[in-house]
């Protein structure tokens, strides 16, 4: 893996990204599409991932083959094809709906600070993916999903919640993931060997 950099977020080849922005140490897998999104920092996605419309948070995981915020066709109107409005593609004097990509925009996804979005996940727009929560492989998200909580299935269903409500608590009174570069590297021994309870025994919360 690269060195990642405080100011430039690594992106693997083949990677596209439009209008979109990125914190400190964030890194973009191999093939992956990034579209009117935000990444915060540490957040990464592996890779052929494709993120649209998300706001990202920080230390965010997100697996190779992922869809992040897809979108959605006009399925209410006579016709769901793209002549609709990318109508510039098929005529000279037809115009593309910008109203149309306007609202697609408009309807944000968010993933919360550590959250894992596990291999091919579908997580639909306008959902907020609570922060620590778990999206299992395959999973299709269609509704929120609250804080460390994991979720499996299509639809995605609540499996259970990581940690007792104790700790659940406890871990988001400590928000670790708004801890600065230094704190986080000086906890990095005990972030590898202490389990969630030793961890806020040790730092509070």
């Amino acid at each position: 893996m690269p060195r990642l950099s405080p100011t430039e977020p690594f992106l693997h080849p083949e990677t596209e990204v439009s209008n979109s922005t990125f914190g400190t140490y964030v890194e973009i897998g191999r093939g992956s599409r990034v579209l009117n999104s935000h990444f915060d920092d540490y957040a990464y996605c592996d890779r052929y991932a494709d993120v649209a419309n998300t706001t990202v948070g920080r230390f965010a995981n997100i697996a190779a083959f992922t869809r992040i915020g897809p979108t959605d066709h006009p399925w209410q109107n006579a016709a769901q094809h793209h002549f609709l409005y990318r109508s510039s593609h098929y005529w000279d004097d037809a115009q593309d709906d910008t109203e149309f990509f306007a609202a697609r925009a408009a309807r944000r996804t968010v993933l919360g600070a550590d959250c894992w979005i596990g291999h091919g996940v579908i997580l639909k727009p306008e959902v907020t993916f609570g922060i620590g929560a778990i999206a299992a492989s395959g999973a299709v998200v269609t509704k929120d999903v609250s804080p460390f909580m994991i979720v499996a299935g299509v639809p995605a269903q609540p499996i259970r919640a990581r940690f007792p409500a104790a700790v659940i608590d406890r871990l988001l009174a400590l928000a670790w993931w708004d801890w600065g570069h230094d704190r986080l590297r000086a906890a990095l021994a005990d972030f590898r060997a202490l389990k969630a309870e030793a961890f806020l025994e040790k730092y509070g919360g």
